[in-house]
């Protein structure tokens, strides 16, 4: 027995080629992915989950983590001045007035997916300063 637990697993190159790839991705590139095998083929995340990416592990010559270049701008509450809020959102995401105030109620609630550091930082700003609450992702 103590020879199967220590057989070296033997990879095809299409596996690690592929591997190699989805490692690589970036969370915009997973997330196009995951929706890419939803739509197309059906195939949905296990437990409801997104796409997960993990840095290879024990790789002593693997670079610093990479430092994140896009955000999820997600309202986390509306305070005590929802109308101010609601009509920021409106602006900032292009929504209706009703749709806007839909997902003001129905926070959390994604206002923009996958924006520069720097937008997220204003779009936060603005909805704070109405009297929101935001966190960045």
């Amino acid at each position: 027995m103590s020879d199967e637990a220590t057989a070296t697993v033997e990879y095809s190159a299409e596996a690690k080629e592929l591997g190699d790839k989805i490692a690589n991705m970036t969370l915009k590139q997973a997330k196009e992915l995951s929706d890419y095998l939803k739509d197309e083929h059906g195939i949905e995340p296990a437990a409801g989950g997104g796409a997960v990416m993990m840095a290879p592990a024990g790789d002593a010559g693997a670079p610093a983590a990479v430092e994140q270049t896009e955000f999820d701008v997600v309202l986390t509450a509306f305070g005590d001045k929802k109308l101010n809020v609601v009509k920021v959102v409106k602006n900032i995401t292009g929504a209706s007035l009703m749709e806007a105030k839909k997902m003001v109620e129905g926070v959390p609630a994604t206002l923009k997916e996958a924006v520069s550091k720097e937008d997220a930082e204003k779009i936060k700003a603005e909805v704070e300063e109405a009297g929101g609450s935001v966190e960045l992702k």
